[in-house]
């Protein structure tokens, strides 16, 4: 280890250890998300209690997650790092990670123990993707379906395949414009073992292999870009089946009341968290460090599960999840994480998209204008 890297782990380790009096600490802080309902529910389960308990505090908002890969390569080019706590999903955090733009963390020492003492690693188990990644929540993507189509003569989707099933279930799908998930549901219904999804994807011929999968749907696909859009869709009824995140059908099902229902074999979990931009100056990162803390301890994480639909990374938060907030409703089966909802589910391999994504864009996007 350098001097430096030895100099700089000794300084987040007394931040962490509560060594920076709470005068000495940054009072505002930038926060980077996604907006719209999950951002609300960080707002309401980590940051509004926060700041009560520490009034000094204000929190700016920025809704620019989608593009923090490219913000922060430029921020830390231009030697002007004005974020001080970034939302990422777990591909990204791996990239900022890989290029030294996240910070590395030393779980055990800047998270808070589980409620029951558990040890910070144990308790979020395979949640810790990398060295930079603090996680919060665990969501999916899955499938939605109208429960009112006349043409499916009362017959309902039982499994992924039933996407690629045109004559039982016709009508118009809508998919992500994107190839992550798709490639993978796309081999697994072309006979594909789990377990060698990514070892096809590696061999000539893999990618194009699973295109041609999706080819026997495409022009009944529309593609979309948003998460919103897919809920959308299928309440104007504009499309029969489509993904899109397991938050967002919770909304057009239970809180809209719309004639869907949830499909939720082979889910994609994907794992959302917090990344550190490097390099912060000793101040803010204290306090971005003792808010992370805070933010992520068992209760908390716990507490986002009452606005919205996603699991908590901790193992045990999971007991604690109880009423949505304003619904009255159970939370508990509306998890990805439900014991029932996970029969089958997939964890993308974020290596393997790391590394490849940028390739396999260019060959995706070549192949949905032909």
């Amino acid at each position: 280890m350098t001097l430096h890297k030895t100099l700089l782990a000794s300084t987040c380790l007394s931040l962490a250890a509560g060594a920076v009096a709470a005068q000495d600490m940054a009072n505002e802080m930038t926060i980077v998300s996604w907006g719209g309902a999950y951002q609300n529910s960080q707002l309401k389960a980590y940051a509004e209690p926060y700041m009560e308990a520490n009034p000094e505090v204000s929190i700016t908002w920025d809704e620019s997650s989608n593009e923090a890969v490219a913000k922060l390569r430029a921020q830390s080019e231009a030697g002007n790092i004005t974020w001080d706590l970034v939302d990422a999903e777990g591909p990204d955090s791996q990239r900022l990670c890989d290029e030294g733009l996240a910070m590395e963390i030393d779980f055990e020492e800047m998270l808070a123990p589980g409620d029951g003492g558990e040890g910070v690693e144990d308790d979020f188990g395979p949640t810790l993707i990398n060295d930079c990644f603090i996680p919060q929540i665990v969501f999916s993507t899955t499938f939605g379906y109208r429960t009112d189509v006349a043409e499916w003569n009362g017959e309902t989707p039982g499994d992924l395949c039933a996407l690629f099933d045109l004559d039982t279930f016709p009508g118009k799908r809508s998919l992500e414009k994107r190839p992550k998930k798709n490639l993978e549901w796309a081999l697994l219904c072309d006979g594909v073992a789990q377990e060698d999804l990514y070892d096809v994807l590696d061999e000539d011929g893999g990618v194009d292999r699973a295109l041609a999968k999706l080819d026997t749907i495409k022009d009944q696909v529309v593609w979309w870009s948003a998460g919103a859009d897919t809920p959308q869709l299928l309440a104007d009824g504009e499309v029969v089946m489509g993904s899109t995140y397991n938050g967002r059908l919770f909304s057009v099902i239970v809180e809209q009341d719309q004639p869907v229902a949830m499909l939720w074999d082979w889910q994609v979990f994907d794992f959302d968290g917090w990344v550190i931009p490097a390099g912060l100056p000793e101040d803010r990162l204290a306090r971005v460090l003792d808010f992370v803390k805070f933010a992520t301890d068992t209760q908390r994480l716990a507490d986002q599960a009452k606005y919205i639909s996603y699991g908590p990374a901790r193992a045990s938060s999971q007991p604690l999840v109880s009423t949505h907030a304003d619904l009255g409703i159970e939370m508990a089966p509306h998890m990805p994480t439900n014991p029932e909802n996970q029969k089958n589910f997939l964890v993308n391999n974020i290596e393997w998209w790391a590394d490849n994504q940028d390739d396999v864009e260019a060959k995706f996007q070549s192949w949905l204008v032909k």
